[in-house]
């Protein structure tokens, strides 16, 4: 949807675009073609909001007519086995080719530079920069990519973090310490050395999904990327730095972080929680160059409340590496992470149950996995439940469980974000097996079966509904 009608980049387009992810399936993309700066004059650019903002549009912006065909051609990947004989290895190549066409290629003519500022010319003040929250310590750049180098291994690594505006030509970096960007930082500082940083507005929708990813440190987020749309990303050099940047980005922020500088206080912003994460320490962006095509857009988005955009971002993670996660935990049948969970609250669990004590071996290995150590809450339910469906896995899991049975605390590292936790990133977590319960278990009586209409009647009532007038079923 096309807005015509000034919006000011101030408070008011968050308050617009908050609404609109609010309605039913999570409302449409905006284009805001008439955006009133800060000091009250027209942006030359539009801003695009809610990109992602709906089951379809994630699917679509991936290149699938469902989020589990990457999942599906995952576990293809996953389960090559080179047959014996020369037809049998002949027959693997068209796999092995389509794996072979995934790496990022590089380009010297990239739209991306089209237009080039540099030095005193850098302005970020002329940039759509939200506002998003009253509270907020300042403009925010809500959807980056934000690429760095590992400096002992020569790793690229591009990840989403929140960027805030300090100057017209600084910045202060949010990279949480559970972050790669963040390690890369750690090693430059104690080398003593300047970091180069780039920051990456508006690119293809693959690598701008890549860097939420929850990828291995080793993995190239582009790599991914190409994966997923099924052909190269073309990367270019930046002006300023030896950093590679999409070549079809809408703008790409260069700068460096100086290591002997002091932290700049970042925040508050409002967050993800629906609450504002407070003010604290990171380490501030020298802007060296603004480059970016001729007629860009600005893509953004804002957290808060729930259900937002980022929902579906989450949702399209949770679909791509299921895959994966069964690799190592093979019992598990599906899992999801409801919107009212944000993610990292809460995370419901479907399990072939097969032996006593497995609903924990599958707590215990999940909180293993990555980011998924930051889980708060798990939920363990059996295979035939629709973990999908929250209010179908409450009701099983509230029925299932003894709660003194049946819920196991532990210790570990919590969200950066997560207000409610005993230390900074430390606190409680807690496990439900909201499973049957085998007579090891402690369970002595009889499990009771559920309720479930038989096939003849369910056929017969549906002949007759039409008949019915009462409505669709």
């Amino acid at each position: 949807m096309r807005i015509t009608h000034p919006v000011r980049v101030h408070l008011e387009l968050c308050e617009i675009a908050d609404r609109v992810m609010k309605q039913p399936g999570g409302g449409p993309a905006l284009l805001f073609e008439h955006v009133i700066l800060r000091d009250g004059s027209r942006s030359a650019y539009p801003v695009g909001i809610n990109l992602f903002g709906s089951m379809s549009r994630m699917s679509m912006a991936l290149g699938v007519e469902r989020l589990d065909d990457h999942g599906d051609r995952i576990t293809k990947l996953l389960d090559l086995k080179v047959p014996e004989g020369i037809m049998g290895k002949l027959s693997m190549l068209p796999k092995l080719m389509e794996v072979a066409k995934f790496p990022p290629r590089m380009t010297t003519s990239p739209r991306c530079q089209e237009v080039i500022w540099r030095g005193d010319e850098v302005d970020l003040d002329k940039l759509p920069i939200l506002t998003c929250w009253p509270e907020d310590g300042g403009p925010y750049i809500t959807l980056p990519m934000v690429i760095t180098h590992d400096p002992k291994r020569g790793i690229r690594n591009v990840g989403m973090y929140r960027v805030q505006q300090m100057g017209k030509n600084t910045l202060a970096m949010h990279w949480q310490r559970h972050k790669v960007g963040a390690a890369h930082w750690r090693e430059m500082a104690e080398r003593g050395e300047k970091m180069p940083v780039v920051i990456v507005v508006g690119a293809d929708p693959a690598s701008l999904y890549a860097a939420t990813a929850p990828l291995p440190p080793t993995v190239d987020e582009f790599i991914f990327a190409g994966f997923l749309r099924k052909k190269p990303v073309m990367l270019a050099k930046a002006v300023t730095c030896d950093l590679e940047v999409p070549a079809d980005a809408d703008f790409v922020i260069e700068g460096y972080i100086d290591p002997a500088e002091a932290l700049v206080t970042e925040g508050p912003f409002g967050d993800h929680t629906g609450f504002y994460s407070l003010a604290d320490l990171y380490p501030l962006v020298h802007v060296t160059a603004v480059t970016m095509r001729r007629d860009p857009i600005f893509p953004c988005t804002i957290v808060g409340r729930p259900p937002m955009e980022d929902f579906y971002l989450g949702h399209a993670t949770e679909r791509i590496f299921l895959p994966l996660l069964k690799l190592t935990i093979p019992e598990i049948v599906d899992y999801h992470m409801p919107a009212e969970g944000i993610f990292h609250n809460l995370v419901f669990i479907s399990i072939r149950k097969e032996y006593p004590g497995q609903a924990y071996k599958v707590m215990n290995a999940m909180w293993g996995q990555g980011l998924m150590s930051l889980a708060k809450v798990l939920v363990v339910v059996d295979e035939w439940v629709n973990v999908r469906n929250p209010q179908e896995a409450w009701w099983v899991a509230l029925n299932n469980i003894d709660p003194e049975r049946d819920t196991r605390f532990t210790m570990g590292p919590m969200d950066v974000l997560d207000h409610s936790s005993r230390a900074f990133t430390y606190g409680s977590k807690m496990g439900i097996d909201a499973t049957r319960k085998f007579p090891e278990e402690g369970f002595t009586r009889e499990w009771p079966s559920v309720i479930v209409m038989d096939d003849a009647t369910k056929a017969a009532v549906d002949a007759m509904w039409p008949s019915l007038g009462i409505g669709a079923t």
